[in-house]
């Protein structure tokens, strides 16, 4: 603290001008820890997570400083007051986030604007550094100051801000904490111009959404909201002969939340979205007690069994009574758009959907076979909807005779197709019917029926 108020050298100055920081080489990792075990108060760590290790070095290569920066915290009350996001967001995107978890001058070197120089020359690189390591930048730094021992001169000089005291609990080896009743000071750093406010925003910027796709996604829906997609599920008859822990209704629920949380949904990543679930939801998505007590998560064995034998015209059928129940009925106004696509994680297999458009309405699903293709499934699919007087898009693939036939008169729709230039009888035919006709205008159905079918 004697060298607070003092000014420095012409020599001092020199050698801070010419420091540079660069981050820490393999080979140079024992060296760095050795110091940190000899001059800083905490020693040591073994940083978790994405991290960064820098030394900041004079133009001889001498070392001057030392930082580690590393995962950030889990549970900051006081930081995410300041972000304002929701849990589901934290858990999404704390990884736009590093603590600085250790910051040490080496003695020789502690001299006045030192450590705010290195700091200001390390937070004007780290968010780059970071992309470069883990494909993504860093929008915020945070770090802890024990009042005990410092006044965190350094960082509020550097534009740190200070948002509070931490709640006195430490991390322990095992995953959990423990009380020590030594609250530490919180600082945290934004990396640009309102970072919070992005932080917590509905989408994130494009160069920060990436983070969100490396997350595992988890159920969020609470008790209260599960126990009636279970319900929904109880009225399908289960096929096994035996079971324990895990009735059909049960395994079929879990599905169905994660299709609703967008998780992938092939028999492994289902096993790993069952396990991210709470003990409490397994309760009440009906999951049955082990012998332990606990509520166990299902295999992907036990995912695989049952995806290949249960009938998934029932499930569907829960699927949307659930959804009835949640959103109300189906409109009856809109488009009933029919499009077939490959899910991500669904091993090539082709599923043809349909939803009421705009509000996207669920309406139901069908499996394309590998022996066919989309348009007689497409058909089949039609026919378990109720038509009557809605229209119906499709794309070109579809626009077919039989399937415009099928609409209009055994489902007493209209329908909207497309026509391509790998279609040119069809092209032709709409170009003569239509020829009188000098500028666009609202599609009818039975006009376009009499061109297609002309």
């Amino acid at each position: 603290m004697k060298n607070k108020y003092r000014t420095p050298t012409d020599r001092e100055q020199r050698i801070m001008e010419q420091v540079r920081v660069r981050p820490l080489r393999a080979d140079e990792r024992s060296r760095f820890m050795r110091l940190l075990d000899r001059h800083h108060y905490l020693g040591r760590l073994q940083p978790v997570g994405e991290q960064m290790l820098y030394v900041a070095v004079t133009a001889t290569g001498g070392w001057v400083a030392l930082l580690v920066f590393a995962a950030a915290a889990k549970h900051l009350k006081a930081r995410e007051r300041w972000i304002g996001w929701t849990p589901a967001q934290k858990r999404k995107r704390l990884s736009l986030i590093a603590n600085n978890a250790r910051y040490l001058i080496l003695p020789r070197w502690n001299i006045p604007n030192m450590g705010s120089r290195v700091l200001r020359l390390t937070t004007d690189r780290i968010s780059a550094d970071w992309q470069q390591h883990y494909a993504h930048p860093l929008a915020a730094l945070e770090t802890f100051v024990n009042p005990e021992q410092f006044q965190g001169t350094v960082y509020l000089a550097s534009g740190w801000e200070e948002l509070g005291a931490t709640s006195g609990y430490g991390r322990c080896p095992r995953d959990y904490y423990v009380r020590h009743n030594k609250p530490k000071r919180l600082l945290v750093k934004p990396l640009y111009k309102n970072a919070a406010r992005s932080l917590q925003a509905e989408h994130l910027k494009p160069a920060l959404a990436m983070v969100e796709a490396k997350v595992r996604l988890r159920c969020e829906m609470r008790v209260k909201e599960l126990r009636p997609l279970e319900e929904h599920f109880r009225a399908l008859p289960d096929f096994r002969q035996r079971f324990e822990s895990y009735p059909l209704y049960s395994v079929l629920a879990i599905v169905g939340c994660a299709h609703f949380a967008g998780a992938p949904q092939g028999p492994c990543d289902l096993a790993a979205f069952a396990a991210d679930l709470s003990q409490p939801q397994r309760r009440a998505l009906g999951i049955r007690r082990n012998r332990q007590r606990r509520y166990p998560a299902p295999s992907a064995a036990t995912f695989c069994r049952v995806l290949q034998e249960v009938d998934a015209l029932k499930v569907e059928e829960a699927m949307l009574a659930y959804q009835r129940q949640i959103r109300g009925p189906a409109p009856s106004t809109g488009v009933v758009a029919l499009d077939g696509k490959e899910p991500k994680h669904s091993g090539g297999q082709h599923i043809v959907s349909a939803v009421n458009v705009p509000d996207l309405y669920y309406l139901g699903s069908e499996m394309v076979d590998t022996k066919t293709n989309e348009i007689p499934v497409a058909r089949t699919l039609m026919s378990r909807l109720d038509l009557d007087g809605r229209l119906v898009g499709l794309d070109a693939l579809h626009t077919q005779q039989e399937t415009s036939r099928e609409i209009v008169q055994e489902a007493g729709g209209d329908y909207l197709l497309t026509v391509k230039k790998n279609q040119p009888g069809i092209r032709k035919t709409l170009a003569q019917a239509l020829a009188n006709i000098p500028a666009s205008f609202s599609p009818s159905a039975h006009h376009a029926d009499a061109c297609v079918d002309g």
